[in-house]
């Protein structure tokens, strides 16, 4: 009989997702790892786990359960929830009009319109501001601590076993081998992200899968303390929640001509604050199968610029990465590549703010649960 009722490939934010999902199943669980620690997009982004401007519908339902279960889970794993809600500051009448249309939505639900007023006297450090949406929705944890200590929980408390530094070459029905020898389970879940040449090739090929490369910036502690995270114009023509609303095309227009570079390389801002006061700022947005690793001057100078137009003179750079994720149309792929195996791969950059729900729904489907 197998050791293992279940084994995940992949220890990221999607990979642990389903390892929560099936130990509150009461399965045991095994997952399985390349690197000695947590290295790639789970750990190089805002922390963000973003409900509102997620695309109307599933994707925006499946981003509402999961900030309730990381609200459940944080403070058992010891995570701190550094920031909760969100503001979207609108600066173009567009933006307003975008923002006006997002509240008469389902999904405007619970949030909160500022008119310029209210927005100078409760958010002083926004500048330019013709109107804002508040979200108590959305909430932020700091990617780098969160994820290893989620793991530790998941082994302490639920039982699951980490094995780290282990290759994975092959999977089918109940096998996994792996550098480290063959592992048998009754159901195994693969979430390797963008890796697409080791797994299920065919697969990533048949679902158009390229990369996203994003550039990301560390600042100093500006002097004031950001009450939520923070976004702006650009965000409104890249989310599709906002973006796929009808008044969002007037925003894009203009937009196409006060920031038309911005657009080149999809960079949108979104800042957020740790509890030693520093923020994380970015991001852009570069697509090709295989990126370059290296930043570029002009895309940081560009994502500087967009926190100057919102939050003023950006405080000294102190730290400059990039990572990738997997990209394609749609929120993510589901696939059955063998009986009792499942690839998982969230396409949208958005496994933070959406994996736990989607594993809910993946372990619900092969668990045979109505």
């Amino acid at each position: 009989m197998p050791q293992h009722n279940l084994i995940v490939v992949g220890a990221g934010i999607v990979g642990l997702a389903h390892a929560l999902a099936a130990a509150r199943r009461g399965k045991r669980v095994l997952v399985l790892d390349r690197d000695a620690q947590a290295n790639g997009a789970s750990i190089r982004n805002f922390g963000f786990v973003t409900v509102t401007g997620q695309e109307r519908g599933r994707v925006w339902e499946l981003a509402m359960r999961s900030a309730a279960i990381w609200r459940e889970v944080a403070a058992p794993a010891g995570i701190a929830i550094e920031q909760e809600g969100l503001l979207l500051a609108a600066q173009r009448p567009e933006a307003v009009a975008v923002i006006d249309a997002f509240l008469a939505t389902e999904m405007g639900r619970g949030c909160t319109r500022l008119d310029a007023a209210a927005l100078a006297e409760r958010w002083p450090m926004v500048r330019g501001g013709m109107a804002a949406m508040q979200s108590p929705h959305d909430l932020r944890v700091d990617s780098p601590l969160a994820i290893p200590k989620l793991a530790r929980w998941l082994a302490a408390v639920h039982g699951v076993d980490f094995a780290y530094g282990v290759a994975v070459h092959g999977v089918d029905t109940g096998i996994v081998r792996s550098s480290i020898g063959t592992h048998e389970a009754e159901a195994v879940i693969v979430c390797p992200g963008d890796d697409w040449a080791t797994l299920f090739p065919d697969i990533y090929a048949e679902a158009g899968v390229t990369r996203c490369k994003l550039q990301m910036l560390r600042l100093a502690a500006p002097g004031w303390r950001l009450p939520a995270p923070v976004m702006s114009d650009l965000s409104m023509v890249r989310y599709l929640g906002y973006a796929a609303l009808p008044e969002a095309a007037a925003l894009r227009t203009r937009l196409e001509a006060e920031a038309a570079e911005a657009l080149a390389h999809g960079v949108h801002l979104i800042a957020v604050q740790g509890a030693d006061g520093s923020l994380v700022v970015g991001d852009s947005h570069d697509y090709a199968p295989t990126p370059s690793p290296f930043s570029t001057a002009t895309i940081d100078d560009a994502i500087l610029d967009a926190y100057a137009a919102v939050l003023g003179a950006p405080p000294a750079v102190t730290g400059r990465w990039t990572g990738t994720y997997a990209s394609a149309a749609g929120h993510s792929i589901v696939r059955t590549p063998a009986e009792g195996v499942r690839l998982v791969v969230v396409t949208s950059g958005t496994g933070a703010s959406t994996a736990f729900a989607l594993a809910e729904d993946v372990l619900a489907t092969l668990t045979g649960e109505n």
